[in-house]
């Protein structure tokens, strides 16, 4: 069975946590001894990220599979191949059309059975849930701190850090400013009309320096934004 090897790592820190180029096909050969397959190369890719398929190593393997040369693709660990459902999926479906098996040896799995497909599948689903679960987790951690009245990111314009370098409290000179413009907003003043009233009225943004036509769309359009 002609199969092919695919590695990867996307930083140093991963090389340094085990998950060297070197030590993924060490376990790669090791398969392909176990299950008696012709090993006649291993694809690697440094320095990717498998957010996508849409990179160099990934494109060599798919045109090896379209092209009918290999019979199954062993990687150390799925997530070397890819961290997205969608991915995953797509992946397995042009691995079937074309008859190629996927053998994961860190999650001891091959597509070669219906068995092996499902439990795949299955895997993948819990993995993209635990990361968007996380995602909701911190969204709601950095909502909470917000009504909290705790800094989370850039300051919004207006405010300061308070003494105990957790919570935020207003400041009078940008609160000044702020009023300034919304009440030249109200009366239907344009962005560059409200940047020359400040600056004539000796008012400055937070750098200290001039106001312009872009600072004063940041401040009216988010609020958020640190000028």
């Amino acid at each position: 069975m002609k199969t092919i090897g695919y590695v990867r790592v996307s930083t140093d820190r991963q090389a340094e946590r085990g998950c060297s180029l070197e030590a993924q096909a060490e376990k790669i050969r090791a398969m392909a001894l176990v299950q008696g397959a012709e090993l006649s190369d291993i694809i690697v890719e440094s320095g990717e990220s498998a957010k996508s398929l849409n990179r160099p190593g990934m494109a060599k393997l798919l045109a090896l599979v379209d092209a009918g040369k290999v019979k199954a693709v062993i990687v150390a660990k799925l997530d070397r191949l890819t961290r997205s459902v969608k991915d995953l999926c797509e992946l397995l479906e042009r691995f079937e059309r074309k008859g190629v098996a996927l053998v994961s040896v860190a999650e001891s799995l091959d597509t070669g059975s219906a068995a092996g497909r499902l439990v795949l599948n299955i895997m993948a689903a819990v993995s993209q849930w635990e990361r968007e679960a996380i995602g909701e987790r911190t969204r709601d951690a950095l909502r909470h701190k917000r009504s909290q009245g705790e800094r989370v990111g850039n300051i919004a314009f207006g405010f300061r850090l308070s003494g105990d370098g957790q919570h935020l409290e207003p400041d009078p000179a940008e609160q000044g400013a702020l009023s300034e413009i919304r009440r030249l907003r109200n009366q239907g003043a344009t962005l560059r009309g409200i940047a020359a009233t400040l600056n004539t009225g000796a008012l400055r943004t937070r750098r200290g320096t001039p106001w312009r036509l872009e600072s004063v769309a940041r401040v009216v359009k988010h609020g958020a934004y640190s000028v």
